[in-house]
């Protein structure tokens, strides 16, 4: 069509030449017009007219060349991003759909049956049952759907059916300076809040040097300790999967927790905990922190919060390698009894709300771990679990 184009142009007396034409076509290789006719007119005969008097010649030929083209094909186009198409091969079933698809049951099968799926396949798959693959019913693989399984490829949770997740996930910490949309928080917090004097006198004692100052006849300055809160706090949070939505909240928590405690140590973990635990979610990989290490450092006067919804697998909490992340030689349920044992106030917050709590077996057995010390993330529920640590 461009050649046409070029070639009746002359035809017509338009003076044009080669070279004016290849600039033409470096031009839209360059997606100066893009799809839009009315850009293309102005390009080319910017590019192809030297001489005003020739413009009516120029416009009867390109009238007559790509007639029927009128108008913009801007449209119809749009930058549609590659996370968009990717979404168009999720699976999405109603719940009498999802009810006919059966679990293949239970850890062992799960794990024996995805080894046997690595050294069979042999390409990609797309909406079948049985291979790993994206957008259909098997165990395995991503934006599918199955009862229970393991999430290859995806990059966040849609179910919340996995089992265990083969990908490296990144997470963020909380922001501890986060501005707070209610000071009942810190109000609650209080409740957990011992004063005593420690260090050295260096805080004014005003009441005593007034005394001091007036039996003797002068100035006599009495300092004391300043007045410390002496409660020491132990924070677990539970970060990633299905927290995501609890972020502003557990932040919030965060934060006010930071004002009100002088002795405060955090740590983070991913659903249960485990043999590590750690400080920063972007060197969580390079800079983990042993379990162990903590629980010989920090005592047991040390009161402990967990904060997490405690909804994730069974399987994390009864049996080695059960976490979604990592091999985890020791049961989940190992490690928060070895914690209860040595800390003797301990509590969990859930954020997630308490009517949720009985459709997750995973949350009933950490509040039967916790002897029900289990308490939703609200202002009641701080309160009573305040209580319980000052008991």
């Amino acid at each position: 069509m461009f050649l046409t184009f070029f070639h009746e142009l002359k035809v017509s007396g338009v003076p044009v030449t080669l070279k004016e034409y290849l600039t033409l076509m470096e031009a839209m290789d360059a997606g100066l017009a893009r799809y839009s006719v009315e850009d293309f007119y102005y390009l080319s005969r910017a590019a192809l007219v030297k001489d005003e008097r020739n413009l009516d010649k120029f416009d009867r030929v390109f009238g007559h060349v790509f007639k029927g083209l009128e108008g913009s094909a801007e449209a119809l186009l749009a930058e549609i991003p590659e996370e968009w198409l990717k979404k168009l091969t999720e699976k999405f079933l109603t719940e009498e759909e999802k009810k006919l698809i059966e679990a293949l049951g239970g850890w062992d099968k799960i794990m024996e049956e995805l080894k046997k799926r690595l050294a069979e396949q042999k390409g990609r798959h797309q909406g079948g049952n049985k291979w790993i693959g994206t957008a259909g019913t098997s165990p395995f693989g991503a934006y599918g759907y199955n009862p229970e399984g393991v999430r290859i490829g995806q990059d966040k949770n849609r179910n919340n059916r996995a089992v265990k997740v083969w990908d490296r996930r990144d997470y963020k910490d909380l922001d501890d300076t986060v501005e707070l949309g209610t000071r009942n928080i810190k109000l609650a917090l209080r409740r957990l809040r011992k004063f005593a004097r420690e260090g050295a006198p260096e805080e004014l004692d005003l009441d005593d040097t007034i005394r001091s100052t007036a039996n003797k006849g002068y100035l006599d300055l009495r300092l004391v300790p300043e007045r410390r809160n002496t409660v020491k706090v132990l924070l677990f949070f539970d970060v990633g999967g299905s927290m995501d939505p609890f972020i502003r909240l557990c932040e919030e928590l965060f934060s006010a927790a930071r004002a009100e405690f002088k002795h405060m140590e955090y740590f983070y973990f991913h659903n249960c905990l485990y043999e590590r635990v750690w400080r920063s979610n972007r060197r969580r990989h390079d800079e983990p922190v042993d379990t162990w290490q903590v629980l010989h450092t920090y005592p047991s006067d040390y009161k402990v919060i967990f904060i997490g919804d405690a909804a994730m697998s069974p399987y994390e909490l009864t049996h080695p390698g059960g976490s979604v992340e990592h091999y985890n030689e020791e049961t989940g349920m190992t490690w928060l009894e070895r914690v209860s044992h040595i800390y003797p106030k301990l509590i969990w917050l859930n954020p997630s709300p308490e009517r949720h709590w009985g459709y997750s077996a995973s949350t009933d057995l950490v509040r039967r771990l916790f002897a029900g010390r289990m308490y939703p993330l609200t202002l009641e529920g701080l309160d009573k679990a305040m209580r319980e640590l000052t008991r």
